[in-house]
């Protein structure tokens, strides 16, 4: 008989035969929706609504919510979006048991666990939890990213990492070593060579998926990771700590950073604004620029603004804010982000976007081409390429 001998929190919860199966089915799906009936929901459009709303618009050009009233009376569009919805719920509920069957033995790993590398955790158990968060469950993922259940509890963060890897699963952006953070690191590394940020700080970094890239490109540096949610925390600083990795993983609302003024030298996040009321994201970026050092970075990763897509490719991205408890995706996406950056200090002369192919799902010689500027990534919305904003201080 094979004894199973957890060694990190990663692998404490391991699923039974029926759970992988369903796991793999649901990736399965929302591969299918999100490339295939995707798919076939634009030819529908571009064949037949578009131009039935060419020849009733008297010449006034679509915008996203004409397509979406459009679309709505569709029934591919009407199949599409209760598909993704109700996978998007099964995303959640397929890790769930495995995690509430193995929860004491997760809780007592991520407390006990040493941390050789030298990272840390800091929580504050009279933070108060913001409301756009509390009153949601973002992502449609039961108890949001702060709930907790027992004491030490890393349910949520579990959860929230397990179920990521079925949420990306059938996609084409799972490519090994890449997305989000190891992306914009490896970006920071081609293109500006000369930047060797000593303390970088990963707003809402949830379980350390993409606090962990910086570690690794800068190794002399000290990598902060903050979010609001005590279970995410507890889980990431177990996985960095079991992976070796030094992280100083602090429970912090981003509005109110506990940082020095010009004291950091790059601020980064990863599809955390646009969860945020635009109030908030205001707030954010002003605090980014007091602590920053002159000559840092503020950069964040999300999906395109309204201006850099098609009237389609908008209505597509605004299906979160609709159906998928992110009521501030929409109003964020509309934003001029110059604006946004220049309000909270930055010179907009110093401001700065790109969009990059994801790393580790093209050949490095493109990818390090596109980082330099001298080709572009086409926006491709399943993950192939991601949309990066910030300002130099």
């Amino acid at each position: 008989m094979t004894v199973y001998i957890p060694t990190s929190v990663d692998n404490a919860a391991p699923a039974t035969h029926d759970e992988r199966s369903r796991q793999r089915f649901i990736s399965a799906m929302r591969r299918k929706v999100l490339v295939d009936l995707a798919g076939d929901m634009r030819q529908t459009y571009d064949t037949q609504v578009a131009p039935a709303m060419e020849r009733n618009a008297a010449n006034q050009p679509a915008d996203a919510v004409a397509i979406r009233k459009a679309m709505a009376e569709r029934s591919i569009y009407k199949f599409y979006s209760t598909s993704r919805y109700k996978l998007q719920e099964m995303t959640w509920e397929s890790v769930r048991p495995q995690v509430e069957r193995n929860i004491d033995t997760m809780v007592d790993m991520a407390r006990d666990v040493p941390s050789p590398a030298g990272g840390t955790l800091a929580l504050d158990p009279s933070l108060d939890i913001p409301r756009y968060v509390s009153e949601l469950d973002v992502h449609l993922m039961p108890g949001c990213f702060h709930s907790e259940h027992t004491h030490d509890d890393i349910a949520q963060g579990a959860i929230y990492c397990y179920g990521i890897g079925v949420f990306y699963g059938g996609l084409p952006m799972t490519t090994n070593g890449g997305g989000p953070g190891a992306t914009i690191a490896n970006f920071l590394r081609v293109a500006h060579p000369g930047f060797t940020p000593r303390t970088v700080v990963d707003l809402g970094c949830t379980t350390g998926n993409n606090s962990f890239p910086y570690v690794e490109v800068y190794p002399d540096a000290d990598v902060h990771g903050i979010d609001v949610g005590a279970p995410m925390l507890r889980y990431g600083h177990a996985r960095a700590a079991a992976a070796g990795k030094k992280v100083h993983f602090s429970q912090q609302n981003a509005e109110h950073l506990q940082f020095e003024d010009n004291s950091v030298d790059l601020i980064t996040s990863t599809y955390f604004l646009h969860e945020l009321p635009v109030k908030t994201t205001r707030d954010i970026f002003k605090e980014c620029f007091r602590v920053l050092k002159p000559g840092g970075l503020m950069i964040h990763f999300e999906l395109p603004p309204r201006s850099e897509v098609d009237a389609y490719q908008d209505f597509y991205l605004d299906w979160d804010a609709y159906y998928n408890n992110e009521p501030s995706y929409a109003q964020f996406r509309g934003q001029s982000l110059t604006d946004l950056c220049s309000e909270a200090g930055f010179d907009p002369n110093n401001y700065m976007q790109q969009q990059l192919f994801n790393w580790g799902t093209v050949p490095e010689e493109q990818f390090n081409a596109c980082a330099r500027g001298e080709i572009k990534a086409p926006i491709i919305l399943n993950g192939g390429s991601w949309f990066t904003f910030g300002a130099w201080k």
